[in-house]
């Protein structure tokens, strides 16, 4: 909205979000290295110094040269932050307890999006840029936070904290391959989930209806990401990945049928339901797919891990924006998230192979 009132067309503005995801995926890689160098204070601190200072800075111009530079380096901060906080709500508590320290760490990262998700088009609109894009500065409020949490892990790695003098090993093809499995089936649900998220608005034909499909994503999928992780720790996330990513095929299909064509007032209830029900699924599987990709990699490749997954995670989103999109001009949303729902059931023979040990 920022680059369309500064003169940018809808290609262009669609590039903000593509240099921010494509600047995140490169830097993920890149930061279980950087921790190895600089230690976990001074990465997390950046990581939040590059989220916070660039979206005060838009103020300064809605030019969509400088906003795509900028939207590229808040994508680096948002790489750093994304790898680096899921590797520390691992390594800060023992293996019995991961799913329930993954599922407090993702339920803080969702929560905000409940209310920011929904309403954040809309303040732009009806108040101005100015406080979206100062609420864009708070994570320098949590530098302090970054150098408290940093004393209670690995000096300058991002592996187990009982092996604190070995540096993370080389991480091998077969690993990679072994993180591909769980990656994969995670790329298909934010495949989905992203493009809920873009095009709610142009799926139904009353905007307070996109608010509140968005609203009840954001919510279950917070409440179910907090949740399933200690489900995890008692059943398993072998033993609950293969129903999630049936049931997760199931409710994308029902959503292509409420979508098939624009949704009206007559029929919010289902819309809102089958939103409701996308965002357990979504939940579900990135608590699901996060534990078994920290258990394919093993209690040494964290970083990894971590890594891999989150690349994943927004390479599935923007992918899904982007494809989603195009069938759509073509024929519209239902045959888009049909599609979707396809991707989805197709990951269940990744989904049943169990993890190395």
């Amino acid at each position: 909205m920022w680059a369309v009132s500064g003169g940018a067309d809808s290609g262009g503005a669609g590039l903000v979000n593509f240099v921010l995801l494509g600047t995140t995926v490169a830097t993920q890689f890149a930061v279980p290295w950087a921790i190895g160098r600089a230690g976990w204070a001074w990465v997390l601190s950046l990581g939040m110094v590059f989220l916070g200072v660039p979206s005060l800075l838009h103020l300064l111009t809605a030019d969509l040269g400088p906003v795509l530079a900028l939207s590229a380096v808040r994508g680096v901060g948002f790489g750093i932050l994304t790898v680096a906080a899921n590797a520390a709500a691992v390594l800060l508590v023992e293996p019995a307890r991961r799913g329930a320290a993954v599922g407090a760490y993702s339920f803080a990262l969702s929560l905000p999006l409940v209310v920011v998700m929904p309403v954040g088009g809309w303040v732009a609109d009806a108040v101005g840029f100015w406080p979206v894009f100062v609420v864009g500065a708070l994570p320098l409020a949590g530098i302090p936070a970054c150098v408290a949490v940093a004393r209670h892990l690995p000096a300058r790695s991002t592996h187990d904290a009982s092996h604190p003098e070995v540096a993370e090993p080389t991480t091998s093809r077969a690993t990679y391959l072994a993180l591909l499995r769980p990656t994969l089936v995670l790329l298909a649900i934010t495949f989905a989930g992203g493009a809920v998220i873009t095009f709610a608005p142009q799926m139904v034909q009353v905007p307070w209806l996109s608010a509140a499909g968005l609203f009840a994503v954001g919510l279950l999928s917070a409440i179910t990401r907090w949740q399933v992780g200690g489900l995890a720790d008692r059943a398993g996330a072998q033993r609950l990945l293969v129903p999630a990513v049936l049931v997760s095929a199931l409710v994308l299909a029902a959503l292509a049928w409420v979508v098939r064509s624009p949704v009206d007032a007559s029929r919010a209830v289902p819309w809102i339901l089958v939103c409701a029900l996308v965002g357990v699924c979504y939940g579900t599987l990135q608590t699901l797919t996060m534990l078994r990709a920290f258990e394919a990699a093993g209690p040494r490749r964290v970083g990894a891990a971590s890594a891999v997954w989150n690349a994943g995670f927004d390479t599935g989103t923007a992918t899904g924006s982007l494809v989603v999109g195009w069938v759509a001009v073509a024929s519209g949303f239902g045959p888009g998230m049909a599609l979707a729902a396809v991707l989805c059931l197709l990951t269940v023979p990744l989904a049943r192979v169990a993890p190395r040990r």
